[in-house]
């Protein structure tokens, strides 16, 4: 008999959850053990429960999507992470991809199958569910200056886009608040920014942040 797979769910809706749980649980061979409503409650279940597979929305509060997945996969490698999300534009799923995500799906999809994209990433397979374009390999742009940002660098730029104080990024990024402000020089360097106010905007052009419709 083939081991169950283990799920972590994360949605800042307490009634989305409870719908996904239902498609997931349809499943026998898969199991939510636990929800959170945000990146930072899902980062510190996931170092409780070490689920197979977190299912990660990916506006929330506190923590964003693609700043809890560079947690979860930086402590934990082994844990795949399935983002449900309402983007389907390009940098969205490539930033996803780029933060450690197995699979990709569009929560407007008619015909979205939640079980099989949890079993595909357990399995170690990408995932992109309709609507969604998988990051082509080779589709590095050099002369992107994103490129030339470190992971915890875009994490950086991405709370300071949230209007987060240096101080509020150390806490929830666990450093001190002078090595977030030489981040925070070294992102102004390196993107030939001076401002904050610049900084949000390149965040914003990336889809670094997400942007109400």
């Amino acid at each position: 008999m083939s081991r169950t797979i283990t799920v972590l769910l994360v949605d800042d809706h307490h009634l989305v959850r409870s719908g996904f749980r239902r498609l997931i649980e349809d499943d026998a061979a898969l199991s939510v053990v636990g929800e959170a409503g945000n990146g930072a409650e899902a980062i510190k279940l996931a170092d409780e429960l070490k689920p197979d597979v977190v299912v990660m929305d990916m506006a929330m509060p506190e923590l964003d999507g693609v700043q809890a997945i560079l947690e979860i996969r930086r402590r934990h490698p082994k844990v795949e992470v399935l983002v449900l999300s309402m983007y389907a534009e390009e940098s969205y799923v490539r930033n996803a991809f780029q933060a450690g995500a197995r699979g990709y799906l569009l929560k407007s999809a008619l015909d979205m199958d939640l079980a099989a994209a949890v079993k595909a990433v357990a399995g170690g397979k990408q995932y992109c569910g309709e609507g969604v374009k998988p990051p082509k390999r080779d589709s590095t742009d050099l002369d992107d200056p994103m490129e030339r940002l470190t992971q915890r660098e875009r994490q950086v730029l991405q709370l300071i886009a949230q209007a987060r104080s240096s101080k509020e990024i150390a806490n929830i990024l666990n450093l001190s608040v002078n090595t977030v402000n030489v981040h925070r020089t070294n992102l102004m360097a390196t993107l030939n920014l001076h401002s904050t106010a610049e900084l949000v905007l390149f965040a914003v052009r990336k889809g670094l942040i997400s942007v109400p419709k």
